[in-house]
């Protein structure tokens, strides 16, 4: 699937220069370096560490279980940076960690000589770009300047560290992005071999959907062709349809995994959308907003959301199984599916509550 290469001044496909015209997003630089850090995933079997580049996400995904944790810690410091209420604006507001390498290298070398009985059992021993942004975002600024400023400090963070991760340690390395200026890197992605593997995430190939979800990421089919041209180029590769959306019924997940069948992918990833804090009633005011009706009856009551969530998981698991694709497949069933109010209401909680034992106890592949 050939498709030009991108530069990092490149706008979203279909997208305007800067949302809300002239208007720019509330951007700059954190007082606080980029390092790599212990991650938080519980069951995801993505990482043992990650590395962030910045807070906030010009994506503004609004699904996005991430500014939750933004609005209860990071208030007080996002208030004076035009940042009232850093939940409902989210995907208004990137600010980008600095750089500190003498900083970044102690953090590797933390991460390098952890014993191997302190690391997670799916942590595949790997530092993950990015756990709560994306790597490769675009950051809007009407001054062209800044704009340019603040894309060669973003590539800095990717690239600088990476050659760092490569040449000082034996760790490992997962991608994951929705933005196609990934390929800007792909050769240096090459030279981990077996240590990288590049991701995306991409839950729907629907237009229509992807810019009510996400508003300001790169099309599906831009993601999709990103993909092939990461196979193309010798790297392994995974896929995220993460998380699937209520309208994602049968067919479209199908379509979906039939896309995405012949990259010989070493995971595919999969969850339906799950509630977090304030994510729900950004969901509904943004598609009130496109006076856009979703079925998000399906998040009114936790029985009701967890009837959706696993007839989504369910549905996957069955078609990776006819597409003869289960080996590759790894379920994230939140854990709030184990709750008493949900084993309440289902027929057979014994046969539910193994079903998630077996899932969570899953370990994603690694490159052999």
């Amino acid at each position: 699937m050939p498709v030009s290469a991108p530069t990092m001044t490149d706008k979203f496909p279909g997208k305007s220069d800067a949302p809300s015209g002239e208007a720019a997003y509330p951007v700059g630089f954190w007082d606080h370096p980029a390092v790599i850090s212990a991650n938080n995933f519980v069951h995801k079997s993505l990482s043992q560490w990650a590395f962030n580049t910045a807070i906030g996400c010009s994506h503004g995904c609004r699904f996005c279980y991430v500014p939750s944790a933004a609005t209860i810690k990071l208030s007080p410091k996002l208030a004076p940076m035009s940042v009232s209420d850093p939940d409902a604006q989210w995907g208004q507001y990137v600010f980008l960690r600095t750089w500190d390498e003498a900083k970044f290298l102690a953090s590797l070398k933390v991460a390098e000589k952890t014993p191997s009985v302190e690391l997670k059992a799916d942590g595949n021993r790997a530092v993950i770009y990015c756990s709560t942004t994306d790597p490769y975002q675009v950051i809007y600024h009407p001054d062209i300047a800044r704009r340019r400023e603040l894309a060669k400090a973003g590539r800095r963070l990717v690239t600088r560290s990476l050659e760092l991760i490569h040449a000082n340690s034996t760790v490992n390395v997962r991608i994951l992005t929705r933005s196609p200026l990934a390929r800007l890197d792909f050769d240096l992605f090459k030279k981990f071999g077996k240590r990288l593997i590049f991701g995306m995430s991409l839950p729907t190939l629907r237009e229509d959907l992807s810019r009510i979800y996400e508003p300001n990421a790169p099309s599906p089919q831009k993601r999709l062709e990103t993909l092939y041209a990461a196979k193309a180029a010798g790297l392994h590769v995974f896929v995220a349809m993460a998380p699937t959306y209520p309208e994602c019924d049968e067919e479209d997940l199908e379509a979906t995994i039939d896309a995405i069948k012949d990259l010989d992918l070493v995971t595919i990833f999969h969850e339906p959308i799950n509630i977090r804090a304030e994510n729900i009633t950004r969901i509904r005011d943004h598609a009130a907003s496109l006076d856009v009706t979703l079925n998000t009856d399906v998040f009114s009551t936790q029985a009701q959301w967890a009837t959706y969530a696993m007839e989504s998981l369910r549905a996957v698991e069955s078609i990776a199984t006819r597409k003869k694709l289960s080996k590759r497949l790894h379920l994230w069933p939140d854990k709030a599916l184990s709750s008493k109010s949900v084993l309440q209401s289902i027929k057979s909680p014994k046969k539910h509550m193994e079903w998630l034992g077996k899932q969570w106890a899953k370990k994603s592949a690694w490159p052999k």
